[in-house]
């Protein structure tokens, strides 16, 4: 075997199955996929006379690093929001593994497997970093009035969740702050906390809006870190991010938005070269005209 074939050999053995499944996708918006965890149907939202999303179709594979990324303003965080059961669309469908998920609530899309994040953190300031983890957990019997008066249906299972709050805190690097309080942790630490929150309830797909925001370069290179891990464990990872380098790096497919539409989608390279994503964060393609560039060349020639 040629050194040429060793190294695809080695580079599909490193793709993650659901990128490998994406080989021969058409880039263009609104694509279906091979296998599609979340689908989406015209979802509208508007505000008064501005129509905020306006999405007509959009799939995303299973166990792929799907980006959002457009303009301030173009719908992104909206269109999270909205199919997460945080705001109400004016009209639309979506599912999620099959399942119709359309208007549910968010407490309900969360329990199927489909969960979020936020830009601005939510931690609970005034329970530990461990309480704050076991605080997400779904399902716990202790929370039901009657059981919660008898502590031997629950013992067991709160045993359980502290036992996966504490294997995330290690996997996070935030071992260290176990018992202290949230109020006290660095916003980076906090996005941390906020994920592990959001995999205890062991989600099939993980929604992050902007992770990186307000992270320092060396936390983020963690935050990457972790993501990666997660994806390669087999989950989804849709996330909103406007820095380009982490989206470009990360990504196995880029959703493009602009003025609440889906404009482009593709491979990072397919979405580099889109003259409608950089028109979008532009304003209007920077290559020169072919006739003015040909005058141009005579003139130095």
């Amino acid at each position: 075997m040629s050194a040429d074939d060793r190294a695809a050999t080695a580079e599909a053995a490193s793709t993650p199955p659901g990128a490998s499944a994406l080989a021969g996708t058409a880039p263009e918006p609104g694509v279906a996929k091979p296998d599609a965890i979340f689908v989406a149907d015209d979802v509208v939202r508007s505000f008064g006379g501005l129509r905020a999303v306006d999405v007509h179709h959009l799939e995303v594979q299973r166990g792929t690093i799907t980006s959002l990324i457009g303009p301030n303003g173009a719908g992104k965080s909206t269109f999270f929001n909205l199919v997460t059961g945080f705001d109400k669309p004016d009209s639309g469908r979506w599912s999620f593994q099959g399942e119709d998920i359309s208007g549910q609530s968010a407490y309900r899309i969360a329990r199927r497997g489909m969960v979020r994040t936020f830009q601005l953190t939510k931690a609970l300031t005034r329970l530990t970093a461990r309480e704050n983890l076991m605080l997400g957990a779904t399902g716990q019997l202790g929370e039901r009035f009657v059981p919660a008066f008898l502590r031997f249906p629950w013992r067991a299972q709160e045993h359980e969740i502290g036992q996966r709050a504490d294997e995330l805190l290690e996997r996070f690097n935030l071992a260290h702050m176990r018992d202290e309080y949230a109020g006290t942790m660095s916003g980076g630490q906090r996005k941390l906390l906020e994920m592990a929150r959001a995999l205890m309830v062991k989600p099939s797909m993980i929604m992050l809006d902007e992770p990186m925001a307000g992270v320092n370069p060396a936390l983020t290179q963690s935050l990457l870190g972790h993501i990666r891990e997660l994806r390669d464990d087999g989950m989804t990872i849709v996330l909103v991010e406007h820095d380009m380098d982490v989206v470009m790096g990360i990504s196995d497919w880029v959703a493009t938005f602009a003025q609440g539409e889906l404009i482009a989608e593709g491979t990072p390279d397919d979405i580099r070269r889109n003259e409608h994503v950089i028109e979008a964060y532009l304003g209007a393609h920077r290559a020169l005209p072919a006739e003015d560039k040909e005058a141009e060349d005579d003139e130095h020639s």
